[in-house]
């Protein structure tokens, strides 16, 4: 059965690492209809791609593991297929926290490379604090990973993830419904607001633009993207999204060109000022944004 009606999504980035029971109580999980066959699902953390397949479920990332009763709840309002696939964009754990809680029998997650390294490593210290056991570690880890690019097919229907380079992180893909023209960008896009670039992950602000450059290469006009928070959103608004990153490593390259020290620039409101009202009221604040584009320039 379908749901096709589509809902006010709650904005919550749900990145930090502790809530409140209360909190977990106010959480909806809400449902965007974005074409016959894909849905965005909005909750706490980074936002749900749903593909209802012929025969399956395909599932892109599944926010914290408290959550997941109510992500089943929802899915369920739109299909009763069995979940095949759990795609995992990234690592961090707004995106994957619910991965032993989908991974069941008939069930595969997949990931890039790095992504299994890194989610290894962090549960890996979990197991060995005894928050968690063997059989829940095992459950959390990727099963099928890639290097490059993946392709599934489901009729008329073909998906491509693809990896992109030092952009959020360093094991981000982006995966593209062609027939549906859905495109889920992960946290390579935070639409309306100011992005997060996990420096100490791998990514950078160049890896970044020229990911969502990239992407802007794959899409059409009629293209619906669901970016890693935020709004379901469209190319339009992406090209206006690449040209404010642009113009905003250009005029911190400048100002580190200029002599500038990092605490001059994160103190200086101008750098900003033509994006700060539009993106700046999200996660990650103007002065934030400034820091890290600066770091990540003086890296290069």
């Amino acid at each position: 059965m379908k749901h096709f009606s589509s809902f006010i999504a709650l904005t919550m980035l749900g990145l930090l690492p502790f809530t409140s029971p209360a909190q977990d109580q106010e959480v909806t999980i809400t449902i965007d209809t974005l074409s016959p066959q894909v849905y965005m699902l909005t909750g706490q953390g980074g936002n749900i791609g749903i593909y209802e397949g012929a025969e399956y479920v395909f599932m892109i990332d599944d926010q914290f593991s408290r959550l997941s009763e109510k992500i089943k709840a929802a899915i369920a309002r739109i299909s009763d297929k069995p979940l095949a696939f759990l795609f995992n964009t990234h690592m961090h754990g707004d995106h994957t926290g619910g991965n032993a809680s989908f991974n069941e029998v008939g069930t595969t997650v997949v990931a890039h490379d790095n992504v299994r390294n890194r989610v290894m490593e962090r549960e890996k210290a979990s197991l060995e604090e005894g928050k968690i056991d063997a059989e829940y570690y095992q459950r959390m880890l990727p099963e099928l990973t890639f290097s490059d690019q993946i392709t599934f097919f489901d009729k008329d229907e073909t998906i491509l993830g693809f990896h992109v380079h030092e952009a959020h992180t360093d094991g981000d893909a982006l995966v593209y419904f062609s027939w549906n023209n859905v495109l889920h960008m992960g946290d390579t896009y935070f639409a309306g607001r100011y992005p997060y670039i996990d420096l100490g992950s791998g990514g950078s602000v160049d890896g970044l633009i020229e990911t969502q450059k990239r992407a802007l290469m794959l899409i059409d006009d009629q293209t619906r993207i669901i970016p890693g928070h935020g709004r379901p959103s469209n190319k339009q608004e992406l090209t206006e999204y690449i040209s404010m990153l642009e113009h905003l490593k250009a005029r911190v390259l400048d100002a580190i060109e200029s002599g500038a020290s990092l605490e001059e620039v994160m103190s200086d409101p101008e750098i900003g000022a033509p994006y700060d009202a539009t993106y700046g009221s999200g996660f990650i604040s103007p002065e934030r944004i400034r820091e890290t584009i600066y770091k990540s320039l003086s890296k290069n």
